[in-house]
């Protein structure tokens, strides 16, 4: 049987509460996610911004700064051009940071993976969170996996980018 971490103080009527649990409740009821679109996925994605989905219900805005941004969404293909600037971007975002992969181009190549130029995966570059399949996937699919993120969040589970640094450090391999 798990305690509730939430006390209310007798004398002066306050919520007391350890911090972490205080942190992860905020970060479970808001998400401000950072938009990658390069393909037709990003239309889908735009969709889920719109009135018809209603993510402000949820606590969900989206961002176009990486430094207010607590998740990527990377939808459609990754080029070996754009590599760099995707992780530069996600290393831009403080922790913790989420990232979903949108469409079977952003998960695993798609219809293109056997270009020269198409990476097989955006979790050849960053640690992926989610993965949303489809092509395109449906925009219910990624609110899913937003509210999936928003979860984790309120669990205070680690992001995948906190589990890989902390295998790093046991192994004491640098980054």
């Amino acid at each position: 049987m798990a305690v509730d971490p939430v006390i209310v103080d007798e004398e002066s009527k306050i919520l007391v509460a350890p911090l972490q649990f205080l942190m992860n409740w905020a970060r479970g009821h808001s998400m401000w996610p950072l938009t990658f679109g390069t393909a037709c996925c990003a239309i889908e994605m735009m969709t889920v911004g719109s009135a018809r989905y209603d993510t402000e219900r949820y606590g969900i805005f989206f961002r176009n700064s990486p430094r207010q941004a607590d998740c990527m969404i990377i939808a459609g293909t990754i080029n070996l051009k754009i590599a760099p600037r995707v992780k530069l971007l996600y290393e831009q975002m403080s922790l913790p940071k989420y990232v979903i992969a949108m469409g079977s181009c952003a998960v695993s190549g798609g219809p293109f993976a056997d270009g020269y130029n198409v990476v097989q995966g955006v979790d050849q570059i960053i640690p992926v969170d989610i993965y949303v399949p489809g092509c395109p996937p449906r925009p219910e699919a990624l609110m899913n996996a937003l509210l999936m993120v928003m979860e984790r969040n309120s669990a205070g589970e680690l992001s995948a980018a906190e589990v890989f640094a902390a295998e790093h450090r046991a192994l004491g391999v640098s980054e």
